[in-house]
């Protein structure tokens, strides 16, 4: 269970879509779908001027995962508790006549010997064609999804996505870019590194990793563990371990110029928790600033209210208190690493990474940063 990057760091070796040949109409719908090891999450939109209008939206935890570390396969109950959601999302493409779609499926999929099966059963019961994508392209997705949250300001960029089977990271130096068009050079990586003779500014990506532990993952292996306090130490000390041969790992960075973009459940699930959010509130949580103080702050707080007292805890949920704990971990490994006064909170990810680069490749979005 390694970490995977590329042979060679820096450029990713593909571009996310291949042309399309007949640029579709711009008032058609398009739709994302992220088959994770945990949920199952898909988006459906409108291109809309530079951005895009979700018309619809699916999200269930799955678990599709579940017992993966130690058979190695899928199970039965998870690959039919998938296919019943999968249902769900097919009947919603129909009624909205959806035909420009990715349907993209994860680490639980890559790693599963009946993996190639489960993807036949899929297509067999409900018409839909998953697409095990590689982890390169996971993190690319990822990071174009949180191009609008990169600061001008922004010399080094740290993208992380903590998912449910594995954790994407991404360094970018932006430093020959210049300042108001940061965010543009971030969102242009839809389409693969740039040549050199290309017109555009061009973001380098210094390095990459996607470490196969994520909040189900981490979970799984330590919970025969019985002490809380214990458990968090060991994942958190885990999962840094894995980040050794990350290229940025052992440079010490300076706060001033240095951003970290973090997407993931675990992400906004800490920021709610920081703002007293009783109930969750995208437009409060998606691009919010945090410092490593106040994340610690939070996450000291779940550990002082122990199991019972996070799962009754209103701003962490039914469905996320099984995971904080795991995806806390790695996030205070992240932070020990580098600590930043600029955490910038993305409630986005793989899905709408999905969405821009379709409607980037079909040219349907307006004078944006495309």
């Amino acid at each position: 269970m390694a970490p995977r990057r590329p042979k060679g760091a820096g450029a990713f070796p593909k571009p996310v879509e291949n042309p399309a040949p007949n640029p579709p109409d711009p008032s058609e719908l398009y739709a994302a779908l992220d088959l994770g090891t945990n949920s199952c999450r898909m988006l459906i939109a409108q291109p809309k001027g530079s951005q895009f209008h979700v018309v619809d939206s699916f999200s269930k935890s799955v678990q599709l995962g579940s017992g993966l570390e130690r058979s190695g396969r899928l199970s039965r109950s998870s690959m039919q508790r998938t296919i019943q959601a999968m249902r769900i999302c097919q009947q919603k493409l129909k009624r909205h006549k959806v035909r420009q779609m990715r349907l993209v499926a994860t680490e639980a999929c890559r790693r599963a010997t009946n993996a190639r099966g489960f993807v036949q059963q899929v297509q067999r019961e409900t018409g839909l064609k998953l697409e095990i994508i590689e982890p390169e392209e996971e993190a690319r997705l990822a990071v174009i999804s949180c191009a609008p949250l990169v600061s001008t300001r922004t010399d080094q960029l740290l993208v992380v996505d903590i998912g449910g089977g594995s954790t994407e990271l991404v360094w970018i130096d932006l430093t020959s870019v210049p300042h108001r068009d940061r965010p543009k050079a971030i969102m242009r990586l839809h389409a693969g590194f740039h040549p050199p003779q290309s017109p555009f500014p061009a973001a380098k990506v210094v390095d990459w990793i996607s470490v196969p532990l994520g909040v189900a993952t981490l979970r799984d292996q330590f919970q025969d563990v019985e002490d809380d306090a214990a458990r968090f130490a060991l994942m958190s000390w885990f999962f840094e371990e894995s980040l050794a041969e990350f290229a940025p790992y052992a440079d010490e960075q300076a706060r001033e110029g240095f951003q970290i973009v973090g997407t993931s459940g675990t992400v906004t699930t800490v920021a709610a928790s920081h703002l007293g959010l009783k109930r969750y509130d995208r437009t409060k949580v998606d691009g919010l600033r945090m410092t490593s103080d106040q994340i610690d702050k939070v996450i000291r707080g779940y550990l002082e209210l122990g199991p019972d007292g996070r799962r009754k805890d209103p701003r962490i949920g039914q469905d996320r208190q099984a995971l904080i704990m795991s995806g806390s971990a790695i996030l205070q490994a992240l932070l020990r690493c580098w600590p930043t006064d600029r955490l910038s909170v993305a409630d986005r990810g793989l899905r709408e990474g999905l969405l821009y680069a379709q409607m980037s490749k079909d040219g349907v979005l307006e004078d944006g940063p495309f």
